[in-house]
């Protein structure tokens, strides 16, 4: 027997042969599996948080290749004690919410779940040291969008530049957001992450690690400096981790390594538009394959700014999303 696995431990066999597989088509019922909520993955191993306590846990086989993400909400066996050398087994992963995805690259196939079950996604971007990226926050609106779920946009560092150059960008989009500052207050922000399960992106070295840890004083995340040659900053989170607010029922955050790229090919236009109702309407005489551009001759979105119906800011804030996604 190996030295690695123990003599219970679900690793240690190896996979039946293949005729000494069971004939039967029945599966076990699993009828003792308790909740639980994935925080993290790595490299196959899971923590789990159930009833309170921390759980690790593998994959069950039948679940074959079956991903597993931070926020699934999953059904294990086993050891769920959480004591050091237990181990628990996934069985089953509940059907998702949301779903917030990415590609490496606007030609990539290849959707990467970045997160499950998540109700808010908020931009993190600082108002300068570095400056603001608006294609790379109009980006993961799209994606918020697209996932039906709330944005929220978080301007850290106000103290360096004043937010309102940024502000006036997004006003028309009707996305909330709101500004900090080092060592200010942070009730706004936690009022905002209150009973929510939020994802926190940004690139590397807006503050995004300072704001997870003045927000969850225990977990103790990495932060760094940002070059002074290039104006980026460190990656310092390596994976995404989630963590529960401090305060019954203050809801859960989700920090995610620094992004510098946030491919949507896996967005199509007719699932963006859907995302803002009132211009979804003004398309229903739109000819069939009218991706709602600026670029298209008989756009509904150009009739309704003619009759006034329609803002041309909130349409042309539109577009620029639209515009993003395949930039």
């Amino acid at each position: 027997m190996s030295g690695r696995y123990g003599e219970h431990d679900p690793e240690h066999y190896d996979r039946p042969r293949r005729r000494t597989r069971p004939r039967t088509k029945e599966r076990p019922r699993y009828d003792d599996a308790v909740a639980g909520v994935v925080t993290t993955v790595d490299r196959g191993r899971f923590t789990l948080e159930v009833d309170g306590a921390r759980v690790w846990a593998v994959k069950a086989r039948p679940l074959g290749r079956k991903g597993v993400v931070v926020g699934d909400r999953v059904r294990v066996v086993g050891d769920v004690s959480g004591d050091g050398g237990a181990l628990a087994r996934i069985v089953e992963v509940q059907e998702r919410t949301t779903v917030l995805r990415r590609t490496a690259d606007d030609d990539d196939p290849v959707e990467r779940v970045v997160v499950a079950n998540a109700d808010q996604l908020v931009v993190v971007t600082a108002l300068a040291d570095p400056e603001p990226r608006p294609r790379l926050i109009d980006r993961a609106l799209v994606a918020a969008f697209d996932a039906r779920m709330k944005p929220l946009l978080c301007l850290t560092k106000a103290d360096l530049a004043d937010p309102e150059t940024l502000l006036v960008t997004y006003r028309s989009l009707g996305v909330p957001w709101v500004v900090t500052r080092r060592g200010a207050d942070l009730t706004e922000l936690r009022a905002r992450l209150a009973g929510r399960t939020s994802v926190l992106i940004g690139h590397s070295g807006v503050g995004k690690s300072t704001l997870v840890n003045a927000l969850v004083p225990d977990a103790r995340r990495e932060t760094g400096d940002v070059n002074a040659v290039t104006g980026r900053g460190r990656h310092t989170s390596t994976s995404a981790i989630m963590l529960a607010l401090p305060g019954t029922g203050a809801g859960r955050i989700v920090d995610t390594p620094g992004i510098r790229s946030f491919g949507l090919a896996h967005v199509r236009p007719e699932d963006l538009i859907e995302a803002f109702p009132d211009l979804d309407e003004m398309t229903e005489d739109c000819p069939r394959g009218c991706t709602h551009g600026a670029d298209e001759p008989e756009c509904g979105l150009d009739e309704a700014v003619a009759r006034g119906e329609a803002d041309p800011e909130r349409v042309q804030s539109f577009r620029r999303l639209l515009e993003a996604r395949s930039d």
